[in-house]
């Protein structure tokens, strides 16, 4: 064997501390990086630096901005990364003008808020003006001096136990139908309490209850195209559906509605 091949053990030794000395530098520089990497977490969670700086409140209309942060107790001494964000959402949606709410974080300090107003199903009338009525029954302190036929007028509910009913009622109905009343009335009696009766656009007035009165009311346009446009009356949706014409002289002229299934109905007092 040439001696040229043989390297003695003194010799490598230096090259071999050199190689660990340099293992280990690394070694410690990254449990270092990963030291200060935590302390500067920690710092940045403790300091003002991890604090709220922006709220953002987007798809409210009728409910301000401060009004939906202050009840989400948020400030700008709130640490971004603590928040409860399921809790934030419970005491937003106290509001009962508010249907639901999300809370969501854009790094680095902001917290944006989305909600979701509660649909206006109608207005009442005040002496100068209109109040909406929400699709939960509550009325608006807010004022409309005129009004956009996106809902109709709601009159003689002095009762806000049956206005909440017809509310949620008229919420469930789909717009196209919504579009075309043009005013609800609240008419009770002994019997029934669930009365209402409604003059449409089209020249047509119905009688039913509140009780089921979206479900009755989807088949509003098949009742409507087996009847005469030029002859118009009272569309029955309560007990049985039948039409009775505003010329018709006794009651064996009333007109009953094919295609349209009879519910048959309990009087309700209450």
């Amino acid at each position: 064997m040439s001696k040229k091949n043989i390297v003695s053990i003194e010799d490598r030794i230096p090259k071999l501390k050199q190689a660990r000395k340099k293992k280990a530098n690394r070694r410690l520089i990254f449990y270092l990086s990963i030291f200060f990497f935590l302390i500067s977490i920690i710092v940045y969670l403790q300091s003002p630096l991890s604090h709220i700086k922006t709220i953002d409140v987007n798809g409210n209309t009728y409910v301000s901005d401060e009004e939906i942060i202050e009840s989400s107790n948020l400030t700008t001494d709130t640490n971004i990364w603590t928040i409860n964000r399921s809790e934030i959402v419970q005491l937003i949606n106290k509001n009962p003008i508010l249907e639901s709410a999300t809370v969501s974080r854009k790094l680095p300090w902001t917290i944006e808020i989305q909600v979701t107003e509660q649909q206006i199903v109608g207005y009442i009338r005040n002496e100068t003006a209109y109040n909406p009525v929400l699709g939960n029954g509550e009325i608006l302190n807010v004022t409309n001096d005129t009004l956009n036929g996106d809902a109709p007028l709601i009159y003689g509910f002095d009762d806000d136990t049956y206005l909440h009913r017809m509310a949620e009622e008229l919420k469930e109905l789909p717009s196209s139908i919504m579009k075309i009343i043009s005013e609800v009335h609240w008419v009770p009696s002994e019997e029934n309490k669930n009365n209402v009766l409604l003059y449409m656009n089209d020249g047509y007035i119905v009688k039913g209850t509140i009780r089921d009165f979206a479900e009755k009311m989807e088949v509003y346009p098949s009742i409507v195209a087996q009847l005469d446009p030029e002859e118009k009356g009272i569309i029955h949706i309560g007990i049985g559906i039948y039409f009775e014409s505003f010329n018709q002289e006794d009651e064996e002229d009333m007109t009953e509605i094919e295609g349209i299934p009879d519910d048959e109905e309990s009087m309700e007092v209450e």
